[in-house]
C-alpha cells in the first residue's frame, strides 16, 4: 500500500471547518446506534443503514456526474475496503448492543490512536515518535479505567461489549488509512458503493440466518436509520472519503478529538446516561491522550 510520492498535506480551513463538523456528526453515531437497538437487531440494523447509505452515494454520483467504472485493478481493494467495513461495523453494532452510549462513544473514538499506528507503517511522512506514543498511553489509561469500571460493577457489566468496541474502533482505524492509500487512485463513489453493497448483502445473509426477531417498526427507529443512513453512511461518509483523499489522516483525525465530549453529553441528555466519575475521568484521559498522539 506504500506510495512513492505523498500528495496530502495538513488540512487548510476548508479542510478543518469540514471535519470538525464531521466530529460532531460522528459523535451521535453510537448513540442513534443505541436507540435503533432498542427495536431492530444488530445486523438488521446494520444492511438498513447500508442501503439507505449506498442511495445517498448512487444520488450524489448522479449529482456530479461521476461515471460507474471499475477498473480490474480496483476489484481487490475495493472488495478489501467493502469486508474491512461490514466486519467493523458488525463489531460495532453487536458491541454497542452490549455497553452503554457513552461507553461506546469512549471506545469508538479511540480509532485515532490506531490510525497513527497504521499511518506509521503504510503513509510517508507520518510517522511515530516518542511524544505520540506517550499520547497513546496517557488514551489508554482511560480505556482501562472504564474495563475496571465495568468488572467492578456487577450491574453495569459493560465489559464484552467495551472489548467489541475496542475491536471495532481498531479496524476503524485500519479502514481510514486503507481508505486514505487506496483512495489516490480510485475514484470515491467506488469507494462508497463498494462499502454500501458488500456491507448489504453480507449484513442481509447473516441476518436472515441468525436474527429471528419480528418486525418492529417505530418512530425512534425510523430516526436513528435516518441519522445513521443518510447523514452518517450517505453524507458523513462523502466528506470523510474526501478528506482522507486530500489530507494526510493523522492531521484529519487530530479534529476527531471532540467527539468523546460531544458523545457523552449527548448520552446523557438522549439517553438519560448520567456520566459517573470513571466515565468522565477516561473521556478527559482519551482527549488529552489523542491530542498529544496525533499532534505535530
Amino acid at each position: 500500500m506504500k506510495q512513492s510520492k505523498e500528495k496530502r498535506v495538513s488540512p487548510d480551513k476548508k479542510g478543518v471547518i469540514l471535519a470538525f463538523f464531521l466530529s460532531i456528526l460522528w459523535s451521535g453515531n453510537p448513540i442513534s446506534i443505541k436507540i435503533g437497538l432498542e427495536d431492530a437487531p444488530p445486523l438488521r440494523l446494520g444492511w438498513m443503514r447500508f442501503l439507505l447509505g449506498g442511495i445517498v452515494a448512487i444520488l450524489w454520483a448522479i449529482y456530479n456526474k461521476e461515471k460507474f467504472q471499475i477498473h480490474k485493478r480496483e476489484i481487490l481493494p475495493l472488495l478489501g475496503v467493502g469486508a474491512l467495513f461490514s466486519i467493523q461495523l458488525g463489531f460495532m453494532n453487536v458491541g454497542q448492543n452490549f455497553t452503554s452510549g457513552g461507553h461506546g462513544v469512549i471506545m469508538i473514538t479511540t480509532f485515532p490512536l490506531w490510525s497513527s499506528i497504521f499511518s506509521h507503517i503504510f503513509v510517508p511522512n507520518d510517522k511515530l515518535t516518542k511524544l505520540k506514543i506517550l499520547g497513546m498511553i496517557i488514551a489508554y489509561g482511560g480505556i482501562i479505567i472504564l474495563f475496571w469500571e465495568s468488572l467492578r460493577d456487577s450491574k453495569s457489566d459493560y465489559f464484552l461489549g467495551d472489548i467489541l468496541m475496542l475491536t471495532s474502533a481498531m479496524l476503524l482505524g485500519a479502514r481510514q488509512i486503507y481508505i486514505s492509500q487506496i483512495a489516490q487512485g480510485i475514484s470515491q463513489i467506488n469507494i462508497l458503493l463498494s462499502q454500501a453493497i458488500i456491507g448489504i448483502i453480507s449484513f442481509f445473509i447473516f441476518s436472515t440466518i441468525l436474527e429471528t426477531e419480528n418486525y418492529i417498526y417505530s418512530v425512534s427507529l425510523a430516526l436513528a436509520l435516518f441519522y445513521q443512513g443518510i447523514i452518517i453512511a450517505g453524507f458523513g461518509f462523502i466528506g470523510q472519503t474526501w478528506l482522507l483523499k486530500n489530507y494526510l489522516p493523522s492531521k484529519v483525525t487530530i479534529i476527531s478529538l471532540s467527539q468523546p465530549v460531544f458523545g457523552v453529553f449527548l448520552a446523557w441528555i438522549i439517553l438519560n446516561e448520567t456520566p459517573g466519575i470513571e466515565l468522565v475521568f477516561a473521556t478527559i484521559l482519551v482527549v488529552i491522550g489523542s491530542y498529544i498522539s496525533v499532534k505535530k
